[in-house]
Formats: structure tokens, sequence, C-alpha cells
């Protein structure tokens, strides 16, 4: 492919239920020897980029916090270069500390209103306090319109569903920050120093993955692993530049 840059999503591509896929390790291993730049691009809006640094290094990859990108992140430096102090995070897990480290604070009143993957925290009662924020103005920020992710027992609600809900309800449509977003994905270029024509994204949804890094400009390798679907493959308008059965095979193509 003569790429020179390779951008990996981590759930479903390197590892699933936090146990690395067969083969990652090595791969990563090989791109590291050779010298190819890399970087996490995760969609993930539950876990800082502290926590995902940690949980990688448990499973053998070291990798500086640097490395990672997630929405929490972008949207976190997106609002401080606003100059916006306070929002109403939406969110479940650890990344609201993504949010702190930019000087940014939950508000329950806040002029602007964050949504990730909220999980257990999407009760009737919230998602109601999220869309009055909307009806009354607030800038409202999505890091993500995932359908479902894979759990442990199986596929799980992610955060577009919800988003979709607010959207329908209140009206405006929300500010996507995380994948397919081409911003995103421009984020990580960047801080590689190369253009998209340079770089590989490889992921395990065709929506958020594939179609935002072609839209990117760059190229992007589907994997057969995580909550790849060959029945959505099959019915897609995306063409992923390539189709491998997991991230294992990503040597041969570079």
């Amino acid at each position: 492919m003569g790429s020179k840059a390779v951008l990996l999503d981590l759930d479903g591509v390197v590892y699933v239920d936090n146990k690395p896929i067969e083969g990652a390790l090595q791969t990563i291993e090989f791109v590291e020897k050779n010298k190819i730049p890399y970087r996490f691009l995760s969609n993930t809006t539950r876990k800082s980029r502290e926590t995902i640094k940690e949980n990688l290094e448990k499973m053998g990859i070291r990798v500086s916090k640097n490395m990672i990108f997630t929405p929490a992140y972008a949207a976190a430096s997106f609002l401080k270069q606003k100059q916006i102090e306070t929002a109403h995070l939406l969110l479940t897990g650890d990344s609201w500390k993504d949010f702190a480290a930019e000087g940014i604070t939950h508000h329950d009143e806040a002029d602007c209103l964050v949504v990730g993957d909220a999980g257990d925290e999407f009760t009737y009662s919230r998602l109601v306090g999220a869309f009055r924020l909307i009806l009354r103005g607030a800038l409202f920020i999505a890091l993500e319109r995932d359908r479902y992710w894979m759990g442990r027992d199986g596929l799980l609600l992610s955060a577009g569903p919800f988003v979709k809900a607010l959207e329908y309800a209140a009206g405006p449509e929300s500010i996507l920050i995380g994948k397919p977003s081409k911003e995103f994905f421009m984020l990580a270029i960047s801080d590689i120093g190369l253009s998209p024509g340079d770089c590989i994204m490889m992921g395990d949804d065709i929506e958020t993955d594939i179609k935002g890094a072609l839209s990117a400009g760059m190229e992007a390798i589907l994997v057969r692993t995580g909550k790849f679907s060959a029945e959505k493959l099959e019915m897609s308008a995306i063409k992923p530049t390539a189709v491998i059965d997991s991230i294992e095979a990503l040597t041969h193509l570079l």
C-alpha cells in the first residue's frame, strides 16, 4: 500500500474484552521495529487516555498517553479553544478526567452539553435534563454516534441512539467530535505530521472507522474481528481499501 503511518482502532481491533487479539502484540512490535509512525484512535467515551494507557500496559503494550486519541480529549481541546470552562457532561466512567485536564468542569446548568456513552446514566431524568438544556440554547456536542459496541456478553447500545433521540426531541443537530468526523481523524494525522494520503486506518466498524477514514482521504482496512458483520459489509455501499481477518495480517500490507 505504500502508506507511511497507521491509525489503529482499539476495542475490536487490538483487543476484545481487555484481552489482546491474537497477533496484536506482535504486529505493534513489528510497526515499532520498522519505525512506522502509529497512533491509537479510539471512539470510546468511557475511559480517559490515562486509563486506556494503563489498560494497554497490562496487555504488554507500552505507549505514551499522547499517542492515544479519544473523542473526550478532542472535545476538551475544542472547548478549551473556545474558552468554555464548564459543560454538562452526560458520560460514564472516567473520561471526565480529560476535560478536567483542560480546565473544564461539569455543571448541571452549563451552556454546553456533551453526550458520550453514558451506559446506565442514560436515565429518563438525565435525558430530560439534557433535552431542556438544548431547548435553552446550549451547545450540543456528541462525542460519538455509534449505534452499538461489543461487550463481554454481546452487543450493547452506544451513545448514538440517545444522541439521535435528543436531536429528534429538541431539534438541533449535535456537533460530532469523534469518529467518523474528518476533524477527529485529522487530529491524529496532524500529530504524526503527515498527510491523509500517507496513512492507513484500521477498524472493525464500516461506518465510523472505514467510511470516516475514506472521507478523510485515508486508506481504510476493515478487520473481521470485534463487531465486524459480514452481512453489513455485503449490504454497504462503503468499499474498504482491504478486508483482512485480523490485525495480525497487517504486517503483510505494510
